[in-house]
């Protein structure tokens, strides 16, 4: 049997005149949308288009919280105390699923965004506020990360996790992204994105900004829809995965099939 992974994206971070990503594009590509919840992007309207959209294509709806920072799009650091970073996840995930409801649909996963996503993976305080979150709202909620804090959080509560694969960024040796700022960080030529991609897919492995191999879980290829040719290598993505027979399917449906 062949693998079987997600194709996801971030959407609905467009907010009031202001237009960002290829929401309509990518929603042709990808099998489900972290959307955002108002805090670092998005707005009511955008929210409902982009539920009532995704609704339309099939494609999972999982909500993607960030800190209270509309201003820097999510990617600073802010000290919250773990209770502040619980409710505020919960709050968002409500705000969500109160669109997800109106239009017939649920809450399947859910990815942290931007700063946020990287403190959780290092803090066990922000990883358990957010597996809290989660499982308060619903224990069967995805929660979308990469291996660190959270994977410890969500072992000791029991809770459903998928391993994300970030394809245009160099992992370090302990397996942890590198730092945005470190020469190589970012990966641009698009052959060496896409196999990239089919390695950490098939092959389950992935290798390292300094050469060393690393065994990587892949439940979930996020793609992006912004920048210079993003649309057409994430066009790519797809076609490639499934030439190479990997099957692609919504988030919760994948991990709830694998607990069956």
């Amino acid at each position: 049997m062949g693998a079987r992974i997600a194709l996801i994206a971030d959407l609905g971070e467009s907010f009031g005149a202001y237009s960002m990503g290829d929401d309509e594009e990518l929603l042709k590509i990808v099998t489900g949308a972290n959307i955002a919840c108002g805090f670092h992007a998005g707005d009511p309207r955008v929210m409902d288009r982009t539920v009532r959209a995704c609704v339309e294509r099939g494609v999972g709806i999982g909500a993607h919280p960030s800190f209270p920072d509309l201003i820097g799009f999510g990617r600073r650091a802010m000290d919250l105390a773990a209770e502040e970073v619980r409710t505020d996840i919960l709050y968002q995930i409500g705000a969500l699923s109160a669109f997800a409801t109106a239009h017939g649909t649920r809450v399947t996963h859910l990815t942290p965004h931007g700063k946020l996503g990287n403190l959780v993976i290092t803090r066990p305080d922000y990883a358990q506020a957010m597996v809290e979150a989660a499982q308060a709202f619903d224990p069967s909620l995805v929660i979308v990360t990469q291996d660190g804090e959270v994977v410890r959080a969500a072992q000791e509560r029991d809770a459903r996790i998928a391993m994300v694969g970030v394809i245009d960024r160099n992992y370090e040796d302990d397996g942890t992204l590198t730092p945005r700022g470190t020469p190589e960080a970012v990966l641009h030529d698009p052959e060496v994105i896409l196999a990239r991609t089919l390695r950490m897919v098939v092959d389950g492995t992935v290798v390292s900004r300094t050469g060393a191999v690393l065994p990587v879980r892949t439940d979930a290829i996020l793609l992006h829809g912004d920048g210079d040719g993003a649309l057409e290598l994430a066009r790519r993505v797809r076609t490639e995965l499934l030439a190479a027979g990997v099957e692609l399917a919504p988030l919760g449906e994948l991990i709830a099939g694998r607990a069956a």
